[in-house]
C-alpha cells in the first residue's frame, strides 16, 4: 500500500507546528546554556575557596606545631630536673610554661602519673593542651571541606545543565528533520517524539535547581 502523501494544508501545519517547536527549544537550549556556565562558575568560586582554606589551616597548623615544639623543650627540662631532683632548675622550667600548657601540665600532674599507672602518658596527650593555631586549623580544614562539597555539587549542577543541552539538542535534530519527509504520518510521528523529549527536557529543568 502507497504511503499517504501530505497535502498542503497538512504540510503547512507539520511545519508551523515544527518551527513553534524549534522555537521553544532553542530558547531553552540557550538557558541550559546559560545555567550550565554559570554552575560551572560556581564550582571554581568554591574550588578556589576550599584551597584558600586550605592554606589557612596549614598556616595554623604550622603555628600548632611550633607552640608544641617550645612547650615539649621546656616540658623536657622540667623531666630532667625531676630526674636530677634540681629543684631550681624545675622550678625555672616551670616559671617558663606557656598559658596553654600549663593547665594541662597541671592536670597531668595531679594524676600522680609516676604512680598512678591509668594517668595520661603526657601533659600533651590530654584534652586540655590546646596550642594556639590547633582550633583555627580544625575550623579551617572544615570550612575547606564544605567549600569542596559545595563545588563537587556545583559540578553535578552543571553537568545536568550540559547534558540537558543535549536533549534539547536532539529535539531539535528531530524537530528539523521532520520536515524533510513527504509522508505526513512519518513527519508526525517524528515531531511527536521530539514532543516527548521536549517535555522530558522541561520537566528536568523546572527540577534542577537554578542561577538567576
Amino acid at each position: 500500500m502507497a504511503e499517504e502523501k501530505r497535502q498542503p494544508d497538512s504540510h503547512w501545519s507539520v511545519e508551523n507546528v515544527a518551527v513553534a517547536l524549534l522555537a521553544i527549544t532553542a530558547v531553552l537550549t540557550a538557558w541550559s546554556g546559560f545555567e550550565a556556565s554559570k554552575w560551572s562558575g560556581e564550582m571554581s568560586i568554591s574550588f578556589s575557596r576550599a584551597s584558600t582554606q586550605r592554606i589557612e589551616a596549614a598556616r595554623a597548623a604550622t603555628t600548632a606545631e611550633a607552640a608544641r615544639a617550645v612547650d615539649l623543650q621546656v616540658f623536657g627540662i622540667w623531666l630532667e630536673a625531676t630526674a636530677e631532683n634540681d629543684p631550681r632548675l624545675e622550678e625555672f622550667a616551670r616559671e617558663r610554661f606557656t598559658d596553654h600548657f600549663a593547665p594541662a601540665f597541671d592536670d597531668w600532674l595531679a594524676a600522680r602519673p609516676l604512680k598512678n599507672p591509668d594517668a595520661p602518658r603526657s601533659p600533651f596527650a590530654l584534652e586540655e593542651y590546646v596550642p594556639p593555631g590547633k582550633v583555627e586549623a580544625q575550623e579551617a580544614d572544615a570550612r575547606a571541606d564544605e567549600y569542596f562539597a559545595d563545588a563537587l555539587a556545583d559540578n553535578r549542577r552543571g553537568d545536568n545543565y550540559t547534558l540537558l543541552t543535549v536533549l534539547f539538542a536532539l529535539v531539535l535534530f528531530f524537530g528539523a528533520l521532520s520536515s524533510r519527509f513527504d509522508s505526513e504520518r512519518r513527519s508526525w510521528a517524528l515531531l511527536g517524539g521530539a514532543g516527548v523529549l521536549l517535555l522530558v527536557g522541561i520537566g528536568l529543568l523546572i527540577a534542577f535547581p537554578k542561577i538567576i
